[in-house]
Formats: C-alpha cells, sequence, structure tokens
C-alpha cells in the first residue's frame, strides 16, 4: 500500500487509521449518482482499485483514460477497541469533483468540489451490532462541464497542447480518526513578525464546565512559552502569545535565527491540549513560522527585506499517478532538486497541492504561490462552485508559512471576456477582496499573466524570447526587459497587461510565465514555445532568458515553465520521470548571476 504518511501534518491526533489500498470498484455510465440507491448496488461491484490513486492513473491497477462520468467505491473496516467511546471522523484529502459517501449502506453526507478536503463525523451511521463496517462512496465528475474548476484536466478524450490527462474520484488519502466528544474543530495561527507574537483563534466542537486550553510553544526543543486559559465559549477562542521573550536576539528585527524563509527554514512546535476536571479531551500536536510578505515601493520584501523571487512553474503530475504523487518522497525530491538548481520557490500551476507537499516546502524552506484548478467559463454556476472552494482552500491551507501568495485568476481562464465586460471584471475584484479579507497577510496575484484589474504584483507572461537562429525576437525580448513602456504594452504579452480602465499603480513586476524551451524529448507531438537540438543550445536560451530578466531595473522575479515535462507538453527542467536534462549545477549558477537573496543575518 502507497501513501500512508500522516495526511495532515499540520494538525496532528496520535490515533488515526489510513484507509488506502485496495478497494472494490466500478463504473457505472447508465444512471446518475444523485439517483442512485446504494442499498441496490453496493454489492455489484466487479474491481478493484487501489486508493487514492484515480482510474485513470497506472498506480491505480485499472489505467483507463476513456470517458466514465461516475463510479463507485466500497471496503470494509475494522475499528479498534479502544475507540469504542469516541467519536470517529472520515476525511478525505481530495475527491474528483461529487460524491455522497454511505456507512453501513447508510448515507452520512457528500460534498463538491475537487480540490479540498472534507470530513464527516460518521459515529451515528455506525451499526453497533457489526464488528466490521463497510464504507461506500459514489462519484460523479463529468468530463465535459466546462463549468468546473478542473485546471488542465482535458475534458475531451485525448490530451493535447496544454491540456492533459483527467483525475477523476478519490485522488488523496482517506482516513478514520476517534475524537472526545469535546474537541479542537480549527487552529488559525497568525504570524504577526513585526511584533513578535502569534495570534490564535481556536474553535471547539462543545463546551463542559472549568474547560482550559493549554497552549505550549517550543523552539529547537527550547520552550518559549506554557499558558493555559480558560475556555468561556465554543466558537471563537483568540490571543495572542509574544515570543521572543526579553532577550533582543529572539527578536525577528534583529536576527534571522528565528525567522522563517527558504535561506532559513526555521519553525516553532506547538501543542493543543484542551482539559477540564474530567481529564484530556483533546491533544493537536503543530507547527507554525515567523514570517512576513509584503510589496513595497515596486519590490516584494520577505520578513522586511527585498526579496528576489525565483521561482519555477509546477503543475503538479506525475506518469504514475498524473495529479497524486506516488509516493511522500517525490514531494520532497521536487523541492530538494529545484532549491539545488537556485529557486527558492514554486508557483503551483491550476492544482491546489496535498497539504504534504506544503509540509515539506514548510520544512524544506520553498516558497509557494498557491492556486485553485479553474473553471473555462463565466457562468453562475462556475462562479459559485469557484469561489466555494477557494474559501475551503484558504482555511485548509491557511497556517503554512511556504504559501506567501493565493492566484485566483490565470490568463483569463474563466474570464474570457474580461477586457470588455465588466461583470467579468467584478468578480476578478471580487475574489481579489475575499481574499484580503480572510487573509489580509498574502499577496493576492489576480489574474496571472495579463488583463489584470486590482493585484498586489504586475504579473506578465512572455515565451517570445527567440532562439540563436532569431536575432529579431530576441532583439525585442531585450527591447521588453529593459524598456518600461514595452514591457508593460500589450505587444509583450499579446494582450493588454491591465483590463481597461484598470492600470499599472507601481506594482512589483515578474515575469510569471517564461522560457518553456523543448529540449531532450523527440517523443511524437512533444512539444515547448521553442526547441534545443543539444544541451549547449538549450543553456544558451535558458542563459538568455534569465540573464535579461534578472538584469532588467524593471522586473523584480520570474517564474521559469517548467519544473517537469508533462504528457505532451516537454519544456521541463526535468523529465517526466523526474530525470534532470542537464546538471543542477548549470541551471543555479546561470539562476545566481545576477540577483542575488542576500541572507542579512547569515547564520
Amino acid at each position: 500500500m502507497l501513501r500512508t504518511e500522516y495526511p495532515r501534518p499540520q494538525f496532528v491526533r496520535k490515533e488515526w487509521q489510513c484507509l488506502n489500498g485496495t478497494w472494490n470498484f466500478d463504473f457505472d455510465d447508465s444512471r446518475e449518482a444523485e439517483s442512485c440507491h446504494w442499498e441496490k448496488n453496493s454489492h455489484s461491484l466487479s474491481g478493484q482499485i487501489e486508493v487514492p490513486f484515480c482510474f485513470e492513473s497506472e498506480l491505480s491497477g485499472i489505467k483507463d483514460t476513456s470517458i466514465h462520468n461516475r463510479c463507485f467505491y466500497k471496503r470494509t473496516f475494522t475499528l479498534p477497541k479502544e475507540w469504542e467511546d469516541k467519536n470517529i471522523l472520515l476525511h478525505f484529502g481530495a475527491v474528483d469533483y461529487r460524491c455522497k459517501v454511505y456507512i453501513d449502506e447508510k448515507l452520512c453526507g457528500g460534498h463538491e468540489g475537487g480540490s479540498a478536503g472534507f470530513s464527516f463525523d460518521i459515529t451515528h451511521c455506525l451499526q453497533k451490532s457489526l464488528t466490521s463496517h463497510s464504507i461506500a462512496v459514489a462519484i460523479e465528475d463529468p468530463a465535459t462541464d466546462e463549468t468546473i474548476p478542473r485546471g488542465k484536466q482535458f475534458w475531451e478524450k485525448k490530451s493535447a497542447g496544454i491540456w492533459y490527462t483527467r483525475t477523476s474520484g478519490i485522488w488523496q488519502t482517506v482516513w478514520l480518526e476517534p475524537v472526545d466528544p469535546v474537541n479542537i474543530t480549527r487552529i488559525k495561527m497568525t504570524p504577526d513578525f513585526d511584533c513578535d507574537t502569534l495570534d490564535l483563534e481556536c474553535t471547539f466542537s462543545s463546551l463542559v464546565p472549568d474547560m482550559a486550553l493549554e497552549v505550549s510553544v517550543t523552539f529547537n526543543k527550547e520552550l518559549i512559552c506554557r499558558d493555559s486559559y480558560s475556555i468561556t465559549s465554543n466558537t471563537v477562542f483568540k490571543r495572542s502569545i509574544h515570543l521572543a521573550g526579553d532577550k533582543i536576539f529572539n527578536t525577528n528585527n534583529h536576527s534571522a535565527s528565528r525567522s522563517w524563509s527558504p535561506e532559513n527554514p526555521a519553525l516553532y512546535d506547538i501543542t493543543f491540549s484542551l482539559k477540564s476536571p474530567k481529564g484530556v479531551h483533546d491533544y493537536v500536536e503543530s507547527y507554525f513560522g515567523m514570517r512576513k510578505i509584503h510589496v513595497e515601493n515596486g519590490i516584494v520584501y520577505l520578513n522586511n527585506h527585498p526579496y528576489y523571487l525565483k521561482l519555477v512553474l509546477d503543475q503538479g503530475y506525475w506518469p504514475e499517478g498524473i495529479l497524486t504523487a506516488p509516493e511522500d518522497e517525490a514531494f520532497q525530491y521536487d523541492i530538494n532538486i529545484m532549491k539545488e538548481m537556485g529557486f527558492n520557490g514554486c508557483r503551483k500551476h491550476q492544482k491546489t497541492e496535498d497539504p504534504r507537499f506544503l509540509y515539506w516546502a514548510d520544512r524544506l524552506g520553498y516558497v509557494v504561490w498557491e492556486e485553485v484548478p479553474a473553471a473555462c467559463l463565466f457562468t453562475d454556476s462556475a462562479v459559485k462552485r469557484y469561489i466555494r472552494e477557494w474559501m475551503e482552500v484558504v482555511e485548509r491551507d491557511y497556517n503554512h508559512p511556504s504559501v506567501i501568495a493565493w492566484v485566483p485568476f490565470n490568463e483569463s481562464w474563466a474570464v474570457p471576456d474580461i477586457g470588455r465586460n465588466p461583470l467579468q471584471q467584478d468578480y476578478t475584484l471580487s475574489l481579489y477582496h475575499m481574499l484580503k479579507a480572510l487573509d489580509p497577510a498574502r499577496l493576492v496575484v489576480n489574474n496571472d499573466g495579463w488583463e489584470q484589474t486590482r493585484t498586489d504584483i504586475c504579473a506578465i507572461h512572455n515565451y517570445a524570447h527567440g532562439t540563436g537562429k532569431e536575432p529579431d525576437k530576441q532583439a525585442f525580448f531585450k527591447r521588453f526587459t529593459t524598456d518600461l513602456d514595452v514591457l508593460l504594452s500589450p505587444y509583450s504579452a499579446g494582450r493588454n497587461i491591465f483590463a481597461p480602465p484598470y492600470k499599472y499603480q507601481g506594482q512589483p513586476i515578474l515575469i510569471t510565465e517564461c522560457g518553456g524551451i523543448h529540449y531532450n524529448n523527440s517523443e511524437k507531438g512533444s512539444w515547448g514555445y521553442t526547441s534545443a537540438d543539444s544541451e549547449e543550445e538549450f543553456l544558451d536560451q535558458y542563459r538568455f532568458v534569465i540573464d535579461n530578466i534578472q538584469q532588467s531595473d524593471y522586473i523584480y522575479g520570474f517564474c521559469y515553465t517548467q519544473l517537469s515535462d508533462v504528457e505532451q507538453e516537454t519544456n521541463g527542467l526535468l523529465t517526466y520521470q523526474r530525470v534532470p536534462k542537464c546538471a543542477p549545477e548549470k541551471i543555479r549558477e546561470i539562476n545566481s548571476c545576477y540577483r542575488h537573496n542576500i541572507a542579512i543575518f547569515p547564520q
């Protein structure tokens, strides 16, 4: 069984049961999932699947990439005796797209949205007379519905261009967890970098007399504080914890040792113990990082110092698992190899990644721009679905220090007429302000690429760098990076950089898609934005793109396309199987030529 690691690393309880592995499985292309009755269908599943891999993937054991809009899963599980007096929570990391869940043939809940996790308290559905219980999941993922947030998942039968194989059904870990009826339901941690404090918000399932929350914070195993707070309401509990004490070098303004950054991924450990005279009701382990991201005078600042972002576009696809990483080590490998190449972060493109990836980004030091997969069309249902998924994703990933930006739109996807349609412009504004209301401490990059409205970053895409055989194109790319008027003109991206009547307001300018050089793949149909026939030619092109961007007086960061080949799009720094196409140190040398992220307080 693969993917057995703990699935929720920022909210850890010691007792849990992984439900990944072999499930019974079948397609049902003849009827609607909404109208099916599991009592009639639960014993007729003819195949098997390896969860959490989608049926289109090799690791699922099925590898069927044809269109199936409806499918069914079922398996049994046994609860440990020690869990008898507990409430049982059933968690799904992610299911694409719409599902209903049955426990012991009884409907216990449903969910719509393929990016964020969800859970049910299944205690009331468990038949106490049974020693073994059943779980069944009915899933509907309409392959051709372009109003569903789907990102790069193609709605036609075969992958083509920038569109890839679909992911249908369960694609992240399924697991059980026992909890006391009185438990912690959410923890929200907001670092106040300038004041050296951590702002805490907690909510609880219920309230009992004389309930208290004990919070313990350590840094490198050194106890920073241990406080106990009386809980008088189960709505929202708020407190602020001062972390520096009376020691000047513990503050973030006089030392970098306790500040989180890619160069110094310092993390605090924190535990929460919910108690009453009846005993300990709940115990949760977590962590946080003290870091600040903001923009000022056209520059991005990390922890109050100018920070040049060297990002790589990461689409999060693997040949064996499609959107599901084959193993936890795959996340670590991608982050480590990109850091080795001189990148300090990624733009997770048209995918909300598994929390395990964000955990390793936190631990290893790697900033992340996060996206929710877009729908293709602008309709009422598309708007409702997208806003709902964004709210779930922000709540799930709020506490990760590695996440420094939300990217709600990309290249006018889902808002194709934004240049002329005030309704679509208002839609992007609503997402911008909603994300700022939910999370004022992060950047919002609105409509990455072109036709932006209100945004914290002026994000421009440009693949027209040319090759050594195209001197006119290369000359124009040099003008693009050295002349502000050309940089902000429609000619740079082929579209207006800002949707009229919106204009550039002095935001930091980043080239957030560039490069895309096709190299070291001769498969029929493979492509990139330009091509190179040798490693020398590839490195010359890469150097031309990155050197010109980094020498610019107007550009303060870039995102190179892309980390790895993905199916027919073969413009990665790595092959689809994650083999570097050239020595990582050669890429690092180019990435490090002009702009350096200086460690103000080296360790």
